[in-house]
């Protein structure tokens, strides 16, 4: 059995980046979601008229990765505390929201939330509601630090999260 959980935390290339590294994460597919506009392109979003955030939706395997250790490397991943930005990607595109898929995804984020807000000095900005519709972003757009060889320069991988959270091994014992 598999689920889904989708996250907007800036640039959806860093989101996805960091989210295909994770064991139990069997596939990142990015694209567009919490707008008003049905199959925006990225042209559109990036126009600050059709209302989506770039979002990363994840499909794991909850027996290998669960989505609270997925939601711990979201507010790793990024500063939660930006309002439509992430550091030089500025738009309402780059917002931080939590999309859940289910009502106890939804308890999980907002615990979670409330937790993190220990580690920030400023007020979390990141949006918690259900999934409204996932629209895939272009071809061009997915697992685009791959197809391109770049370096990911939107996000950091947080991997002392990742290993904290038992998802890869520690450096001490590779």
């Amino acid at each position: 059995m598999t689920e889904q959980a989708t996250f907007a935390a800036g640039c959806f290339w860093g989101v996805e980046y960091v989210y295909r590294r994770v064991p139990g994460v069997l596939q990142a597919e990015v694209g567009y979601s919490g707008g008003t506009t049905p199959n925006p392109t990225y042209e559109q979003v990036c126009s600050h008229t059709t209302g989506h955030a770039e979002v990363c939706r994840v499909t794991f395997d909850p027996e290998r990765v669960t989505f609270e250790q997925l939601v711990e490397i979201f507010w790793a991943m990024h500063d939660p505390t930006q309002v439509n930005r992430q550091g030089p990607d500025i738009g309402d595109q780059y917002r931080s929201a939590i999309f859940t898929h289910s009502e106890e995804q939804q308890r999980i984020a907002e615990a979670s939330k409330e937790r993190a807000r220990a580690r920030f000095d400023k007020p979390i900005a990141t949006e918690i509601q259900r999934t409204p519709e996932f629209y895939p972003a272009e071809d061009y757009h997915q697992a685009y630090y791959e197809k391109n060889g770049h370096t990911p320069y939107c996000h950091v991988v947080p991997v002392g999260v990742l290993e904290e959270l038992g998802l890869i091994p520690a450096a001490s014992e590779a």
